[in-house]
């Protein structure tokens, strides 16, 4: 297994970054999150000697740490790997794409920008109280359609290990089922893989080392207004920020849970004296 732990965009003792904001970030952070990445490369297998990744970019704080660490792990690591990134442009009135491909090309970064008439279908299905299903699904299809055109074999989201926790509380809360963002899943009927280094991160670490950079502002999706007040999901955000106050490390005692399954001690017959 490579160790992309070890490799030197890992190790402590770097100069503090400076971004474009003027902004100093001390260096442990910046090694942290990609000692957290490389960590959880490692542990679950993420990638592979001439491996072709497509990394999903919504330009949130999220999926642009996540393509920065990428960046420097391709520069660092001990195997060779190529890096794409592709954004979705959902037509909504409120965002605008164009500071994000000034942005990529600024990095190097291999950007290609889709242009996909989600907001319309969306209003012609009439799905204006849940769009985020119907979003996600063609959001996904053309993502896939991108990897397959540029012949990457595993598509690499931001998810962090908040919303690992989030997850698992919706499982736990709709009673679908114990289970929460796998950080190495088969996708696309298996003929490709699913990765998220960044599940070992918490919000707040990702939060701290994006305030280094001047990450442009491509404004709202139309919707994100009604669902940061309704949601399940933003809903069960607040919850896990409020229980953090009470149960101190509540993040990582969830993330350590989630890799230390007592089969034996849930309600499944068929994992029945497995363990």
């Amino acid at each position: 297994m490579t160790t992309f732990e070890s490799s030197p965009s890992c190790t402590s003792g770097e100069k503090p970054t400076t971004g474009k904001s003027g902004k100093r970030m001390p260096a442990d952070y910046y090694a942290q999150l990609c000692r957290l990445a490389g960590k959880a490369v490692a542990d679950f297998d993420m990638i592979a000697e001439g491996d072709r990744l497509l990394v999903g970019i919504s330009g949130g704080v999220d999926s642009m740490m996540l393509m920065h660490v990428l960046d420097r792990l391709q520069k660092r690591a001990p195997i060779k790997f190529k890096l794409f990134a592709v954004t979705i442009n959902e037509g909504f009135e409120g965002i605008n794409h164009a500071p994000l491909a000034d942005y990529a090309a600024e990095q190097g970064w291999n950007l290609k920008i889709i242009e996909v008439p989600i907001a319309q279908v969306i209003a012609e299905k009439k799905a204006e109280d849940r769009p985020c299903a119907l979003c996600s699904r063609l959001r996904r299809g053309y993502i896939h359609g991108c990897a397959d055109e540029l012949g990457c074999s595993k598509l690499v989201l931001g998810h962090h290990r908040d919303d690992l926790c989030v997850s698992l509380m919706m499982g736990l809360f709709r009673g679908t089922g114990l289970k929460t963002m796998g950080p190495n899943v088969p996708a696309d009927g298996g003929t490709k893989r699913l990765i998220r280094p960044l599940c070992y991160a918490s919000k707040a670490l990702i939060e701290t080392c994006a305030e280094a950079y001047e990450f442009p502002d491509l404004g709202n999706c139309d919707y994100s207004k009604q669902l940061d007040e309704t949601g399940d999901r933003a809903r069960l955000e607040r919850l896990l920020k409020e229980l953090e106050a009470d149960f101190p490390n509540l993040g990582q005692s969830m993330l350590h849970s989630m890799g230390d399954v007592r089969v034996d001690y849930l309600l499944d017959q068929s994992l029945w004296g497995r363990q």
